[in-house]
């Protein structure tokens, strides 16, 4: 028994079949955020949805059925909507930072300005699953309601309503960023660097990782985690027969 390898480059991969609650705007779906380090891509398994995103450029909906792959940077402002039992592989970038808190829910401005408030309203406790349930359904409603604000500001022009609300993720996380960094060199960052001594390697004639070829597996995970976006299931490594 040996760990089992980084997924390749180090990224995430999890499976997510998107909330079918309906909200106040009669969309079904998930709940709004960004991410701020990681760049993220949806491959659509089945039914379909659209993907709603608020940039500097507005917002855009893009629409998302069985074959298709959308992704999109950091800053990006993103609400899973689904229109027919809309089904999603994830694909994340920096395989740990998003499970270390990069992510910030659209909440409104009061409590995007107060730690303690903001993850009062983030958190589902402990509960049982019923509870944990409402709570996240409270939480994303919560944040359509900050979501549905930002877009009419930025669509009205107001080019600082964006600026407001990243100056305001980038203090909720700043606690983070050290245990962030030491994510990233863990991970992704080991995983280009093993890359590159493998160029250097193989500009000597030496092919010793070669012979250290291993195959990995991983099970389909339960679908037990309530995510932003609807159940999800995260693939995730631990012992495993190499």
């Amino acid at each position: 028994m040996t760990e089992v390898p980084l997924l390749p480059g180090g990224i995430g991969l999890s499976r997510l079949r998107v909330y079918p609650w309906p909200a106040e705007d009669s969309l079904h779906g998930g709940t709004p955020h960004m991410h701020l380090t990681c760049t993220e891509c949806y491959y659509v398994l089945a039914g379909t949805g659209e993907l709603h995103t608020l940039t500097a450029q507005g917002l855009r909906r893009t629409p998302l059925a069985a074959g298709d792959a959308v992704w999109f940077t950091p800053g990006t402002i993103h609400r899973a909507v689904n229109l027919d039992r809309l089904d999603v592989l994830v694909v994340m970038q920096n395989d740990g930072l998003p499970e270390a808190g990069d992510a910030v829910m659209t909440f409104p401005p009061a409590r995007l300005a107060d730690p303690d408030s903001y993850r009062a309203a983030a958190s589902l406790g402990d509960g049982p699953p019923a509870d944990r349930t409402l709570q996240a359904r409270a939480r994303r409603d919560l944040a359509i309601s900050g979501f549905h604000d930002l877009v009419t500001r930025v669509e009205e022009g107001n080019r600082e309503a964006l600026d407001d609300f990243y100056a305001a993720a980038a203090a909720l996380v700043a606690p983070r960023l050290d245990e962030w960094e030491r994510t990233r060199r863990l991970r992704a960052a080991a995983a280009a660097e093993r890359t590159g001594r493998q160029i250097d390697a193989l500009r000597r004639g030496d092919v010793r990782h070669l012979q250290e070829a291993a195959v990995a597996s991983l099970p389909a995970p339960p679908q037990d985690v309530l995510g932003m976006c609807g159940q999800l299931a995260p693939y995730r490594r631990a012992e495993a027969d190499v």
